[in-house]
């Protein structure tokens, strides 16, 4: 019985585990020995967890005619503006991302007493009393003293951090604001070996800020997005096992 109740206990350990890895598990034992799988092309707005925008609109403004004139309202030419402008254009979106911090801290304290004493002369009139419940060479006067304290901390921290990704992606506009603005989403993977690259990005846009070229610098996107990683055997050795990010939760020390 005591085998069967171990076989148990392993087996629902085994089966937690499963669950907390969730589908990234099954993944990679799917691909034991094989590239990783590209994912298939899909709707953006289709995935799950998609959740339509909701931004601060100004009112609505009605369009003035504009009778005899060759110009319409946002375009920068004569010609047809070749600008991403409704769901399913696609435009360019230059990552540029430079980040840096470097912060120190130092702090020290300390704090010591030479020596204290404590005692009482007088007590409401008992203080005759006090030889009777203890010894008669007890001085009340001095019933504590020579009491000395000390205490020192010190503590020191430092941050150095560089971040620099530079990348271009293709983004499909996916929904339009009542205000003209574009909702952006886009995906890309590069499978190198065994090693897969994937880069999302994500934002609100406004057409003005588009280039002539239809390209937009992830600098005047709002809520922008980025997600950089991958999968494979790289990341699968760069990435702690569950177990030691199970006890970093955890352990109190």
């Amino acid at each position: 019985m005591s085998r069967t109740r171990t076989f148990t206990r392993l087996g629902a350990l085994a089966l937690a585990a499963a669950l907390l890895s969730g589908c990234n598990t099954l993944t990679r034992l799917s691909e034991i020995g094989e590239e990783p799988k590209l994912s298939a092309i899909e709707n953006p707005t289709q995935k799950s967890g998609y959740q339509p925008v909701t931004m601060p609109m100004p009112d609505p403004e009605e369009p003035r005619p504009m009778a005899n004139s060759l110009w319409r309202p946002g375009a920068r030419a004569f010609f047809k503006d070749q600008r991403a402008a409704k769901v399913g254009d696609i435009l360019t979106v230059a990552v540029s991302i430079t980040d840096s911090a470097d912060l120190s801290n130092t702090s020290s304290q300390s704090r010591g007493g030479d020596g204290e004493s404590m005692g009482f002369s007088t007590l409401l009139g008992l203080e005759n009393s006090v030889n009777k419940v203890l010894p008669n060479t007890v001085d009340p006067t001095s019933l504590v003293g020579g009491v000395t304290s000390a205490r020192d901390i010190t503590g020191s921290g430092s941050i150095a951090r560089t971040e620099t990704i530079k990348i271009s992606v293709a983004a499909v506009v996916v929904q339009v604001l009542p205000n003209g603005n574009l909702v952006i989403a886009g995906s890309q993977e590069v499978r190198v070996n065994y090693e897969l690259r994937q880069l999302q990005v994500s934002g609100v846009i406004r057409r003005e800020d588009i280039s002539s070229v239809n390209t937009i610098a992830s600098s005047d996107i709002a809520e922008l997005r980025v997600a950089y990683g991958g999968r494979g055997t790289i990341s699968d050795m760069q990435t702690p096992r569950y177990g030691s990010q199970l006890l970093d939760v955890i352990l109190p020390f």
